[in-house]
């Protein structure tokens, strides 16, 4: 089977085309990135996010489909992310997909674009090549997310936690903010943390050591602004810089840790011999992130897996293996599927205290 995919639910506009035919394999898989559009305000502005996507999808499409050396009557459907995003842009992605698979007359595939992380690892599979089965503990850590799930199959999520009100990458992007290393935050924060002193300021552990698998970086975040309006006045110095920004990493690493070491108990309560731990989305990029976690599910006695560092933020890749495996179960969407810009994966879990739409 063979699946093109379309992702435009914030500010990358990325197609690909991926395949199961002798094993998963991506065959294209192009993103182009606005973060000189977005770089000037600091973030993502959803209007000039929306336009971009209209001005580049036809060009990535095209480019994806070359790059892949294939031809449109190849194709067994095209998948496009129908949310959660921001509405402008995921509508860009959902109506050039729908206009493809009318023309071509190919099964269409909305995805969630959260699943779409969910089940990347399944495309990447395991350090051996092999595929990672179900059921498997998802964390997922993204700017707009921060959850952990039991996924046992397509379609089938049980969320064991959630934020109850940043998301760790919002808590990444606006601590970067704070300290002025610009934008996307984030990977910032890695750099500059990699000659730090993780040590030198001492920050909280949001929720370490209460019962369940929630998640709260707002109280770090305020407190690396009060650390911050401690120091002397005028720029922060390169030291000061590099040793907050590993006592950041290394605080938020150390909740993640505490939260899903509980969550691994629940899972593995539920689902004796499951696994593994999955970590996947934009922050799941982070390297000493991964290594702590990694390192928490070896000392539970359980796997690890993440997908490959290109594939842990938005791309097409994601989409299009979303949309195989929901071809290969006989799941296709109409072509009056209404773009959402709110979707859970969990829509029966009951609503975190606090957490708002987040939950």
């Amino acid at each position: 089977m063979i699946v093109l995919g379309i992702e435009t639910s914030c500010d990358e506009t990325a197609a690909a085309v991926v395949t199961d035919d002798g094993g998963a394999r991506i065959l294209s898989n192009v993103v182009l990135s606005q973060l000189d559009e977005h770089r000037p305000y600091g973030g993502v502005v959803p209007e000039i996010a929306a336009r971009a996507h209209v001005e580049a999808i036809d060009g990535i499409v095209a480019e994806a489909m070359t790059e892949a050396n294939m031809s449109w009557d190849s194709l067994d459907g095209v998948a496009a992310t129908g949310g959660p995003g921001l509405i402008g842009g995921v509508m860009v992605g959902v109506m050039t997909a729908k206009a493809l698979a009318y023309a071509r007359d190919l099964p269409f595939v909305a995805v969630n674009h959260l699943e779409a992380h969910a089940l990347t690892v399944r495309l990447s599979g395991d350090e051996a090549g092999g595929e990672i089965a179900f059921p498997y503990l998802l964390l997922l850590v993204s700017g707009g997310h921060c959850q952990i799930l039991s996924v046992e199959g397509v379609s089938q999520y049980h969320r064991l936690g959630t934020t109850i009100d940043d998301a760790l990458g919002e808590a990444f992007d606006k601590t970067a903010k704070m300290m002025g290393l610009g934008y996307p935050g984030g990977p910032a924060v890695e750099r500059w943390a990699r000659n730090g002193n993780p040590a030198r300021f001492d920050l909280p552990r949001p929720m370490k050591g209460r019962p369940g698998c929630d998640f709260s970086f707002s109280g770090l975040k305020t407190k690396v602004r009060q650390t911050i309006e401690g120091l002397p006045p005028g720029e922060l110095q390169d030291g000061d810089m590099a040793d907050l920004c590993a006592s950041f990493q290394q605080a938020a690493g150390d909740a993640l840790v505490d939260r899903c070491g509980n969550a691994i108990d629940m899972f593995l309560d539920d689902h004796p011999g499951g696994g593994p731990l999955v970590v996947a989305g934009g922050v799941a990029a982070n390297v000493a992130l991964r290594s702590q976690l990694e390192t928490l599910a070896d000392d539970k006695g359980l796997g690890f897996a993440a997908p490959p560092i290109e594939l842990c933020t938005d791309n097409g890749a994601m989409v299009a293996w979303a949309g195989l495996e929901h071809l290969r179960l006989g799941h296709t969407d109409n072509l009056n599927f209404k773009p959402r810009p709110r979707w859970p994966l969990d829509p029966d879990a009951p609503k975190a205290a606090f957490a708002g739409v987040k939950a």
